[in-house]
């Protein structure tokens, strides 16, 4: 089996959205608007956190993560591609496609497993609330985030050595706007055989471990709510954890379209857009879903908004 990078290559090409360059101004504002949204309103929602003292709870403070992740997981793509698109070049380094796909799998993979964290401080608050102080601690919530960083860190780490062992053509083509893990190791001319096994089996694990805690927490839920006598009170049950499920929804449904669409090799395309999904509207959303449907981040900003004229009528 041939192994190691023996071609010596220094560089792939990234084919992007499209290839007309009539639309290449379009994408380039669209997709720059788009980044900005997601930085800006992923920030906001970090910023009301952070200075708010009401929000400095355990479920605000995986929120808050989980913002920052979303940042970083947009920016592992959309830099580059708008960086190409104004320079007109498709070209990423051999180095930088693989720094790609570290951080692309790192940031993917803690958004999974701090949607699954959060589903289980969704139980608890439903289910044990008399408790839910003593059982999700800030302490607890630390370094469950700690061990989920250690343990995707190092997840992305073999991915990413993996695809070092494979040879490639001189002249390599990706359809995609970033160095996506899939496509590159079909592209490899020699055999990746293990790459895909460890590749599909790191999708059971990584992926099928955070979705089976999301549907047993939220079986409980949905469990614990019909028990409720009241209908207010289901209401106000449910209505704590909705935010929550339309971003689950919203993240599983996009990843499950990206994995459907990559299994159909002749349809790159949708792949591509799959991707877009996934890496860019899903991090845009997810802000306008905790602000819109959230009272206490309402709440939040509407202090945050008050706090420099109450400031200045205090001097």
């Amino acid at each position: 089996m041939e192994s190691g990078n023996n071609t010596r290559i220094s560089e792939f090409l990234l084919l992007g959205l499209s290839e007309g360059q009539e639309l290449q101004a379009l994408i380039f504002g669209l997709f720059f608007c788009m980044y900005l949204i997601t930085v800006l309103g992923n920030l906001l929602i970090i910023l009301v956190i952070s200075s708010d003292y009401h929000l400095h709870t355990p479920m605000y403070f995986l929120l808050s993560n989980l913002s920052f992740v979303d940042i970083c997981l947009t920016s592992t793509a959309i830099p580059k591609m708008l960086w190409n698109i104004q320079n007109k070049s498709k070209v990423i380094t051999y180095e930088g496609c693989i720094t790609q796909i570290y951080f692309y799998i790192l940031f993917g993979g803690l958004d999974d497993i701090l949607l699954s964290v959060m589903a289980y401080d969704r139980y608890v608050a439903i289910c044990h609330p008399l408790h839910y102080t003593v059982i999700m601690s800030l302490q607890l919530c630390g370094l469950l985030v700690l061990i989920s960083w250690v343990l995707i860190a190092l997840y992305s780490l073999l991915h990413s050595l993996m695809v070092l062992r494979l040879s490639f053509c001189p002249l390599v083509q990706i359809p995609q706007y970033f160095c996506e893990l899939s496509q590159v190791v079909q592209l490899a001319s020699s055999d990746n055989f293990l790459n895909n096994i460890v590749m599909y089996f790191g999708v059971v694990l990584m992926g099928g471990g955070p979705f089976a805690g999301i549907l047993y927490s939220y079986c409980k839920i949905v469990s614990c709510i019909c028990k409720i006598s009241s209908a207010q009170g289901k209401y106000k049950a449910f209505s704590t954890c909705a935010s929550h499920l339309l971003v689950v929804s919203l993240f599983y449904f996009t990843v499950l379209g990206v994995f459907l669409s990559s299994a159909a090799t002749h349809s790159s395309h949708s792949s591509t857009m799959a991707s877009v999904m996934y890496t860019v509207v899903t991090p845009m959303l997810n802000p306008f879903i905790y602000s819109l449907r959230n009272r206490d981040i309402k709440e939040g900003l509407k202090r945050l908004y008050l706090m420099p004229s109450i400031k200045g009528q205090l001097h």
